[in-house]
Order: structure tokens, then C-alpha cells, then sequence
């Protein structure tokens, strides 16, 4: 048995639409400022990164974060 995790940070996703739009818009500025990437993620990269875990067959007990290098600092 295979287990493996993604672990996403800030994504661009319709979960953050329960925030003003102009609050968003604020959140995502602040956090793409702090993020080495300069940016916020989006959708398609986080289901890029579960595709790559459920293509190769030789990854398990892996936590794969997709997060722009936010960890980092």
C-alpha cells in the first residue's frame, strides 16, 4: 500500500470567496509577498502534483508540498 499527502498553501481556489473581494485580493498580495515564488498557486498545480503522486508507483510516505517555497522561510 502506497500513502502519500499533498500539502498546498495558498491557492487560488473558490474556497477564498467567502472574503470581500477586496479583502482577497489584500490576503493573496500579502502572502505572494512572502512567498519565494513571489505568487499565490493555482488549482491546476495542486492536481498537477496529485497526478504526479498517483503516476509514480515508487513514491510513498510522502508529504509533497505545493506552496510556492512558503515553507522555506
Amino acid at each position: 500500500m502506497r500513502v502519500n499527502a499533498v500539502s498546498p498553501g495558498v491557492i487560488d481556489t473558490p474556497w477564498w470567496d467567502m472574503l470581500p473581494a477586496g479583502d482577497k485580493a489584500a490576503a493573496f498580495a500579502r502572502y505572494a509577498a512572502v512567498t519565494p515564488l513571489g505568487r499565490i498557486g493555482r488549482a491546476d498545480e495542486v492536481a498537477d502534483a496529485i497526478a504526479l503522486l498517483v503516476d509514480n508507483a515508487f513514491i510513498t510516505g510522502t508529504v509533497l508540498e505545493v506552496d510556492g517555497g512558503l515553507r522555506l522561510g
